[in-house]
Order: C-alpha cells, then structure tokens, then sequence
C-alpha cells in the first residue's frame, strides 16, 4: 500500500478483560494459530504499559476490517472489556499517550486518511470508544 492508498486509520481493540497483560505475540499466535492467517492482522499493537509493537509490515493489507483491509491501516490496543466482556474503554493512561502519538504520527504519512473506529464500519462495538469523534482533530 501507497501513502495515497490509505484512506482510513481503523482504531481496534483486542476485546480482552481490563488489565489482562496481552502481548502483540499472544495477539500473533492467535491469528496465526488459531485462525490460519498468514500474519497477524494488525499493523500496530499498544501493549498495557503503552508499549507501541509493530505488527504486520504497513506495506502490506492489513486483515482487521472485512472490506476495508486494502485501504486501512490497523492500530489496536490491549483491552476494551470489562470482567464481564463487557465493552468498556479500558485505555490506561499510557496507552492514551501512545495513541494519540501513534494517530499524529500515522495521518502525517497518510495524509488523505481518516481515524476511525472499528465501530463505524461494523456492528461491533470494538474499540469501546468513539474514536472517530475522539480523535477528529487530528
């Protein structure tokens, strides 16, 4: 994918209990291993403690959004369900950070993109928030 390819920046969640300490390896092997991709699906990942992990290569389609993988660039971040599974906006403080530079960082290389979540192309309720109003100044 070309910078001018990209037309939207999807903002994820991994639908996993506050506080569960995922990393972007879990996210991989599920993917992978238990799904049959032939990568993981997301092309950034924000751990717990706000650590940005790069995942599939951006150059490549993504697989995070049915219909929407050849023009989008997916970004997730641990959490998103309360005890219960529950949606529930789990961000820590940390991750909020690593988001918001992520998004900043990612419409300066992809200037024609709009942040949205993935929300507001799905009957999900992934990313837990409205990032698309969140995010809107960007």
């Amino acid at each position: 994918m070309t910078p001018k390819d990209v037309t939207r920046i999807i903002v994820h969640c991994t639908a996993t209990p506050e506080g569960r300490d995922v990393k972007v390896e879990d996210v991989k092997r599920w993917h992978v291993d238990e799904r049959g991709w032939s990568d993981i699906g997301y092309h950034w990942i924000i751990e717990l403690d706000g650590t940005l992990k790069k995942g599939r290569d951006e150059s490549k389609s993504g697989a995070h959004a049915k219909g929407w993988n050849h023009c989008s660039i997916g970004v997730c971040y641990v959490g998103g369900c309360d005890k219960n599974m529950k949606a529930k906006d789990t961000r820590t403080d940390d991750q909020k950070i690593t988001l918001g530079c992520l998004l900043q960082d990612l419409r300066g290389r992809y200037p024609n993109a709009k942040i949205i979540g993935h929300r507001d192309i799905s009957s999900k309720a992934c990313p837990s928030f409205d990032a698309k109003s969140e995010y809107s100044s960007i």
